[in-house]
């Protein structure tokens, strides 16, 4: 019965972990440290300088739903993280369980031991202070859940990850996360709050982003929340707490969703720090098994204020809007072209198009009228460097350039895979990049599908990682913002994703950083092979994020808006 119980507490080496720092943390403690072993299977470490237990205590944590957590038995009324009465005999029915612990202000140190649900009494033992806790062979008493564990550097970074979420939350705790002789979380007891948030986050995250602080009816709503052109290719940036406890709150999420709204394409995401602080009985934690779900009792009160919090702090930032209303806008709509997947072009205007090599130029002339009718037409002009307007045959078409060379690019590298594999260019100088030691766990976890995408990398030390080739498609591309997104996308993409969709995953975020910017002025030559490459690319009308990459506007329609018909 234990052994089922464990199951809605303990999934993966990394449930382990979370449940005993959040232990450590409701002990008081001040420092905190996890020793991860072969991805948590052989050893979970975990030692604390809290208020440690007695003999009788130790004896009471191990049994199934024994607590001292709860004031006056108030399961609503709930003002820690953990419950040791639910957390430990689950993990001692599926583990060989050690827990050593040390009262504060006097007394003998003490271990317990359970070994597969095997309870064994406390007996005298050696420990200074505070509380050692060690997780021996991980799911040998029910050997079948290990075949649903990942590679033991996944499995690490997980852990990893936990308590970076931890530390961020805790600022005044020191916390520490060593596998295999590699420090990868290490921060100091007693940072400030901005302190530990550029520890965890790196000062190019704090560069980016804006403090929000708002209270109302007793619920408050605090954090950094990341620029809009600071966006990231998914959610795994954001930290979301609620009441010092990391939530995944589908609440919360959207209310961010709904913050950043109108300032944010689809299929990006912002990197943000959010605290929220409410009475504990306004929110009810139990109604997960690990905690990680919340409900509050005013859920519109809680959306509404972090919506206004987010904008008020994004909103001392933005410039003023400028630019067509929604409803001229609203005029157009995306249509695909009679006839599209025609070729009729030279393959040399393709390499033009997906080089893009060439300086830039000014506005264009009128193309000749005696070229050949194609389905998105013939380049006329390029509009705030940023947008290409093209005559049809039966009228217009205004195709954003980003937008269009980015799913060109993407399309292209798959079709290379599929072919005969992606072209590489081992690069003269192996370019390093700085990144976080949990993010240099999942890439290196990845790389043997990363360099099917076209990608060879290896960790470089603790924070970084070296490129030494990258796909021949996207040349000169901003290899460090790549890895950096490639990186985000992994923490998401290890559950239920195939190998197939996360290599596409991969070409996606690099087509992505290599396509043509807006901004980039455009020569007629550049602008009509972009086209033509359009034309003959599957999938075109979309970019890789679901967006249109052109609208076309019939002669009936323009006549009906100036009330020619």
């Amino acid at each position: 019965m234990n052994r089922i119980a464990a199951g809605e507490v303990i999934e993966r080496p990394a449930s382990v972990v979370k449940e005993l720092v959040e232990n450590a943390i409701d002990a008081g403690a001040t420092q905190i440290d996890v020793a991860f072993r072969g991805g948590g299977k052989s050893l979970i470490r975990v030692t604390d300088d809290g208020i440690g237990m007695g003999p009788d205590d130790l004896a009471l944590a191990v049994e199934r739903h024994a607590t001292s957590k709860l004031a006056d038995d108030d399961l609503i009324d709930i003002r820690f993280l953990g419950f040791r009465g639910e957390a430990l005999p689950s993990i001692g029915a599926v583990s060989r369980l050690a827990i050593t612990s040390r009262p504060r202000g006097g007394g003998e140190a003490h271990v317990i031991t359970v070994e597969g649900g095997l309870l064994l009494r406390p007996r005298p033992a050696a420990l200074a202070q505070g509380t050692e806790i060690d997780v021996k062979d991980l799911f040998f008493a029910t050997p079948a859940r290990l075949k649903f564990l990942k590679a033991d550097r996944t499995e690490t970074a997980e852990a990893a990850e936990v308590v970076r979420r931890m530390a961020l939350s805790h600022p005044d705790a020191g916390f520490s996360f060593v596998t295999e002789e590699r420090r990868l979380v290490d921060v100091p007891r007693g940072d400030t709050e901005e302190a530990r948030i550029r520890r965890i986050m790196g000062a190019e995250f704090m560069e980016n982003a804006v403090p929000f602080d708002l209270e109302r009816e007793g619920v408050r709503v605090r954090g950094r929340a990341g620029l809009p052109t600071w966006s990231r290719n998914n959610g795994a940036q954001q930290y979301m707490f609620v009441n010092g406890r990391s939530v995944r709150d589908k609440l919360i999420s959207g209310a961010i969703r709904g913050a950043y709204a109108d300032l944010m394409p689809g299929g990006r995401y912002p990197a943000l720090v959010l605290f929220l602080a409410c009475p504990p009985e306004r929110v009810d934690v139990n109604v997960h098994p690990a905690k990680a779900d919340v409900r509050f009792r005013d859920g519109g009160l809680v959306r509404g204020l972090i919506v206004t919090a987010i904008r008020d702090g994004l909103g001392r930032k933005r410039a003023p809007d400028t630019g067509l209303s929604r409803q001229t806008v609203s005029s157009f709509r995306p249509v695909m072209p009679r006839g599209f997947g025609h070729r009729g072009f030279d393959e040399q205007d393709v390499q033009v198009a997906l080089a893009m090599d060439m300086p830039p130029a000014a506005m264009p002339a009128a193309a000749e009228d005696s070229q050949p009718s194609y389905p998105l037409g013939q380049a006329r002009a390029q509009i705030h460097d940023n947008y290409i307007l093209a005559q049809t045959a039966d009228g217009f078409v205004l195709v954003d350039q980003h937008a269009a060379h980015e799913r060109l690019v993407y399309e292209r590298l798959k079709r290379e895979r599929c072919q005969r594999g992606i072209e590489t260019q081992p690069l003269l100088v192996p370019e390093v990049v700085d990144i976080d030691p949990v993010g240099v766990e999942r890439l290196a976890a990845a790389s043997d599908f990363l360099s099917k995408s076209g990608l060879a990398l290896e960790p470089f030390g603790d924070g970084a990682v070296i490129i030494r080739e990258v796909p021949a498609a996207i040349g000169k591309a901003d290899i460090a913002g790549i890895v950096r997104d490639v990186a985000d996308e992994l923490s998401e993409l290890g559950v239920t994703t195939s190998i197939e969709e996360r290599i596409n995953h991969v070409l996606a975020t690099m087509a992505c950083h290599h396509s043509v910017r807006s901004g980039r002025r455009l020569r007629p030559e550049e602008m009509n092979a972009l086209l033509r490459e359009m034309e003959a690319t599957p999938n075109s009308g979309q970019c890789n994020h679901g967006r249109p990459t052109f609208i076309e506007l019939k002669l009936t329609d323009i006549e009906k808006l100036f009330g020619r018909r």
